[in-house]
């Protein structure tokens, strides 16, 4: 007993003027009595456990950074070395899990001695080493994900998987440039620990805000080793759930930034060089998946362009022309009265309004996505605009004995192009006219959108054919026309709605096809009332 006491109270159970060795060893040094009392602890170990040397000394070990599920067999180990039963135990590497002071375990590799009945322990922290362990199999799994993976976003979701469940990140991210709107899209999040994430899961992020956007806009790493402290939103978003730490890297194809790869952990750590090499391994893997993907995609879609263009070429330019030629050969073919000759004449301008129509559309596509096409941002009244619109469709809605109901406030101001907004206007109105059968209902509405008042949301919806469920991703694709379109005869292009869409992205807005059950069609459009237009 009155060795264990003097032990205690002993500064130093190594030889004295040993002090400054133990400071200078890279690798923790612990000290513990038989029973399990720490008498020693230096630097290294601070710094692997977390705990200063004056919370440790004295404290009982197996308390204070073994495990609660291995500490029986700690203790058991003590007790057979205080009975002078070494074992396996001594001067052997011993693989270890041990708790930091945060609550995190670490694997830890550890060598012992024992003198004068004091335990002398060398550990070293093996959580880099495994870590790059893991990695291998994450590069491989990625790897495999990556060639094997049927489409892009099933890859992007394959290489957040692999980096929360191998790697153990509680949330991973793939974030990716949506180059027309030029903001960032979430392609793919990983949850694992199961966190509400409520707060902290947005879609779309503006290049420059919250860690996502600073990665890609400056096209360097950046590490946030305590979340709570940094002033981004989304940063103290991730704090609030329990999260401490981030790491994002560039995703990259040669020196263009595809976009960013982000990683959150729930224990604050400084940056390691380490893990960011590994990261920026893993990134340019993805990039170099992504301009292969997209080079195929684009060859596929080129060719599907082309087979679709030939299509309209065929049919909704070649059938018009032949009308128009064949009514003028009647002009010198028989001895047409005033009232076959006016007929015939509005039957070529008919044909030769629909060839114009298609001429504008393809020219105002070309010039929207091309960026050439100035949108003229200025305040406007939305709900007197779908009102002049609406107005304008009488004569059609009537001839048909169509029902427009028109569901909107008094006014409704936002900021846009009026003349694009009206266009959109006509195109979905005139869509929901051309297909609903006579007798039918078109409903227009538009208000605030409850969620977020600076938003509007804007809908358009008719009790028509409708559009086939599978169909409905293929909606705003160039020269796309749904089958029931087709089978009903109904002329058009295919290039209606991939305008509206582009316009409405302009203007930072959104257009969806609802999904209704029933007959007809909903467009759900959500506007920004101040929208900040992209500069090109």
């Amino acid at each position: 007993m009155h060795q264990r006491n003097e032990l205690l109270t002993r500064p130093d159970p190594v030889p004295a003027g040993s002090d400054a060795v133990l400071a200078l060893m890279s690798e923790a040094y612990v000290a513990v009595t038989v029973d399990g009392r720490i008498v020693e602890w230096n630097p290294a170990a601070e710094a692997t456990f977390g705990w200063s040397r004056r919370q440790a000394y004295g404290s009982d070990i197996a308390q204070l950074i073994v495990p609660h599920r291995h500490r029986a067999v700690y203790r058991a180990g003590l007790r057979r070395l205080a009975d002078g039963d070494p074992g396996r135990l001594l001067k052997r590497r011993l693989q270890l899990i041990a708790t930091h002071r945060d609550g995190h375990e670490l694997p830890v590799e550890t060598t012992l001695t024992i003198t004068d009945r004091v335990v002398h322990a060398l550990a070293h922290d093996m959580s880099a080493t495994l870590r790059g362990s893991r990695f291998t199999m994450v590069e491989a799994a990625v790897s495999r994900g990556l060639a094997e993976a049927p489409t892009s976003s099933n890859a992007a979701a394959r290489v957040v998987e692999a980096l929360g469940v191998r790697m153990g990140w509680p949330v991973s991210e793939l974030w990716l440039i949506e180059e027309q709107r030029q903001v960032l899209t979430c392609a793919a999040r990983h949850n694992r620990a199961g966190r509400d994430l409520s707060d902290f899961a947005i879609t779309e992020l503006e290049p420059g805000v919250g860690m996502p956007g600073a990665v890609y806009r400056n096209g360097r790493v950046r590490w946030i080793s305590d979340l709570g402290a940094d002033p981004s939103p989304r940063s103290r978003a991730a704090a609030r759930i329990g999260l401490r730490v981030a790491v994002g890297v560039p995703i990259r194809t040669g020196s263009q930034v595809l976009g960013a790869l982000c990683v959150y952990g729930d224990r604050a750590e400084e940056p390691e060089d380490i893990l960011i090499g590994l990261l920026c391994g893993l990134a340019a893997h993805v990039g170099q998946y992504l301009q292969r993907r997209r080079a195929e995609e684009l060859a596929i879609d080129l060719a599907r362009t082309k087979d679709e263009f030939l299509a309209l070429v065929t049919h909704e330019l070649r059938n018009p022309l032949a009308v128009i030629l064949g009514t003028v050969a009647q002009f010198d073919e028989e001895d047409l009265g005033p009232a076959e000759q006016a007929r015939n004449l509005r039957t070529i301008g008919n044909c030769a309004e629909r060839l114009s129509v298609m001429a504008d559309d393809l020219l105002d596509l070309a010039r929207l996505e091309s960026g050439s096409l100035t949108i003229q941002m200025a305040p406007l009244d939305l709900a007197d605009l779908l009102t002049e619109s609406i107005a304008n469709t009488k004569p059609t809605t009537e001839a048909k004995n169509l029902t427009v109901r028109a569901e909107l406030p008094a006014r409704l101001p936002v900021r846009g192009d009026s003349d694009r907004l009206r266009q959109v206007a006509d195109n979905l109105l005139n869509n929901a006219v051309k297909y609903t059968p006579v007798g039918g209902t078109v409903t227009v509405s538009a208000a605030p959108d409850p969620a977020d008042p600076s938003w509007v949301t804007w809908t358009v919806a008719d009790n028509g054919i409708g559009i086939p469920v599978e169909e409905r991703p293929r909606l705003f694709r160039r020269f796309y026309r749904a089958s029931t379109a087709v089978a009903a005869r109904i002329p058009g292009t295919g290039l209606g709605l991939v305008i509206t869409r582009t316009i409405l992205e302009r203007h930072r807005g959104t257009i969806a096809v609802a999904d209704t059950t029933g007959p007809g069609t909903t467009f759900v459009i959500r506007l920004p009332r101040e929208p900040m237009i992209l500069s090109r």
